[in-house]
């Protein structure tokens, strides 16, 4: 799969590199030239020298074809910027964006494009939101048995209940985000636009779940 990160600071060149260990295709763009340094010598991915929200250079880094784009440089607009671009002009569905304002993280969850707020940033919480849901499970029981996994559920789903998604996929609905937010769920709660939810389910059942949830919903009868 092809992936596009703006942005080539620690973060972004972690980033490019563990997804490149992963197999993947990777382009990454920086405004400077210089910065293409931290991905090392082996990196094969193609660099791009730009600005991160222009067309012309995310077109150039090749995100008309991309699974995935994350916005990682030093500047909250420039990232929730690009990311607006990157869903709406480009349509790509897997889209995060790192902000350095935790108190931006409602705005920008309201706008549909999942955060990483600086001070609780850790590699597996971005390559959890660019990565196929599911391939890093959120924690995962000693046995290695059963998982903690956010899903991502077709928009059809909204309006939902929880116990259904739990009834139709045969697993438990450990905790669910919304506006970036952890909540338990109760007996009646319903998914809304924007939500996240986290399922505890055996790892084999994983990928069914995933499909399951990919999908709209069966009408019911």
């Amino acid at each position: 799969m092809h992936f596009v990160i703006m942005g080539c600071g620690r973060v972004g060149a972690s980033l490019a590199r563990a997804l490149e260990r992963r197999g993947h295709d990777v382009a990454v763009i920086d405004q400077f030239e210089a910065a293409f340094t931290r991905l090392g010598p082996t990196f094969e991915g193609r660099t791009v020298a730009g600005v991160g929200f222009d067309r012309d250079t995310l077109t150039e880094a090749g995100i008309d074809r991309a699974y995935a784009f994350a916005a990682v440089s030093s500047g909250d607009n420039s990232n929730i910027l690009a990311a607006r671009v990157a869903r709406e002009t480009f349509g790509v569905e897997h889209v995060v964006a790192r902000i350095y304002d935790p108190g931006r993280a409602e705005i920008y969850q309201r706008l549909g494009i999942p955060t990483v707020a600086t001070v609780k940033w850790t590699s597996d919480q971005m390559l959890r939101r660019l990565l196929p849901q599911g391939h890093l499970p959120e924690l995962t029981d000693p046995s290695g048995r059963i998982v903690i996994a956010e899903v991502a559920t077709d928009p059809a789903w909204v309006g939902s209940s929880l116990r259904r998604i739990e009834d139709e996929t045969r697993s438990r609905v450990a905790y669910f985000t919304r506006l970036g937010e952890g909540h338990l769920p109760g007996p009646e709660t319903i998914l809304q636009e924007g939500d996240l939810i986290h399922l505890a389910i055996n790892r084999d059942q994983l990928e069914d779940v995933e499909r399951t949830l990919a999908d709209p919903p069966a009408v019911a009868d």
